[in-house]
């Protein structure tokens, strides 16, 4: 036998609680998430010209803040785990962002090296 008391409290420190949120909440997000995808999907085909990455990580952000907010229960969060998770994004926005300008400043470079390999193959 085992010297262990097993405990089923939470012996931790840790406050044990959940948040029963109501299946239509779960649902609807769910549904939303399916449409946001769909939506992601759909636009792949449309030329939003200079914006189209804005458009693609816009429709991501939301995606993404709608996980957080309802089955990551941030929603019932204290104040300031929201806050922390909130200025983590800012900081990957920004790190993303500064990233996709370097990214476009190279682009016309990599435009002729990709032409002329693809005209090398050719012939």
């Amino acid at each position: 036998m085992s010297d262990h008391a097993q405990h089923n409290d939470d012996s931790h420190g840790h406050g044990l609680h959940a948040h029963v949120m109501p299946m239509s909440t779960l649902l609807g997000t769910f549904t939303a998430l399916l449409v946001l995808t769909g939506l992601t999907v759909a636009i792949y085909e449309i030329d939003f010209g200079a914006i189209d990455i804005w458009v693609a990580m816009g429709i991501a952000t939301v995606k993404a803040t709608l996980v957080a907010v309802y089955f990551m229960h941030l929603r019932y969060e204290k104040p300031f785990i929201t806050l922390s998770f909130l200025f983590s994004l800012a900081f990957v926005a920004l790190f993303i962002s500064v990233t996709l300008m370097d990214a476009k400043e190279y682009e016309p470079q990599v435009e002729a090296l990709h032409n002329s390999q693809m005209q090398e193959a050719a012939e």
